[in-house]
C-alpha cells in the first residue's frame, strides 16, 4: 500500500470524467487500499481516484462504519434537502455551506466485483454524492451558489498567486 499526494483545484484531472473500470483484477484491489491509505493519511471520510491522478471510477469512503469500496457508482436516487458546510481534499482547508439532498442510495461493485447498495442521510448521503462528483469532474467549488463561488475562486487565485499573505 502505498500514500499518494492528492491532487489539488487546478488540476485537470479533477475536471474531466473518470473512466469505467473493466476487469477488477489485483491493480483495481491495489488502487482501492492505495485509496483507503491516503484517505486516512489525509484525513478523509472519502477519496476518489481521480483525486489522486487516476482517472478511474473507483472511490472509497468511511463514514464511520469502516472502510468501503465503490467501483463503477451510480447514483440510484436521492432526497430531501441539507445545507451543510462542506469541504474537499482537493481544496484543502476550505469549507462553503453547501445545499445537497440529505438521502443518497447508490449502486456500483466492490474490490471483489460483488454488486454493492448504499444508502444513507446526511453524512454518509453527502460523501457519496461529493466522491460520485469527483467522477464526474464536479468539484465543490462546482456546487456553491454564483456569488460565494465567484468569491472563492478569486480567494484560491489570490492564494495560489500568493497574494492573501
Amino acid at each position: 500500500m502505498a500514500i499518494f499526494p492528492i491532487r489539488t483545484f487546478g488540476d485537470p484531472v479533477l475536471r474531466s470524467r473518470a473512466s469505467e473500470v473493466g476487469e477488477i483484477d489485483d491493480s483495481v484491489r491495489r488502487l482501492v487500499d492505495d485509496l483507503i491509505e491516503t484517505m486516512y493519511d489525509a484525513p478523509g471520510v472519502g477519496l476518489a481516484a481521480p483525486q489522486i491522478g487516476i482517472s478511474k471510477r473507483v472511490v472509497v469512503f468511511d463514514a464511520g462504519d469502516g472502510p468501503k469500496a465503490l467501483i463503477n457508482p451510480v447514483l440510484l436516487e436521492t432526497s430531501g434537502d441539507w445545507l451543510f458546510e462542506e469541504g474537499c481534499l482537493s481544496v484543502p482547508n476550505r469549507f462553503w455551506p453547501i445545499e445537497r439532498p440529505s438521502f443518497a442510495r447508490v449502486r456500483g461493485l466492490d474490490e471483489y466485483g460483488n454488486v454493492v447498495e448504499y444508502a444513507g442521510e446526511e453524512l454518509l448521503g453527502r460523501v457519496l454524492q461529493h466522491e460520485i462528483d469527483h467522477l464526474e469532474g464536479i468539484l465543490l467549488i462546482g456546487r456553491l451558489e454564483r456569488r460565494v463561488r465567484k468569491q472563492a475562486l478569486r480567494d484560491l487565485r489570490e492564494e495560489a498567486l500568493g497574494l492573501d499573505r
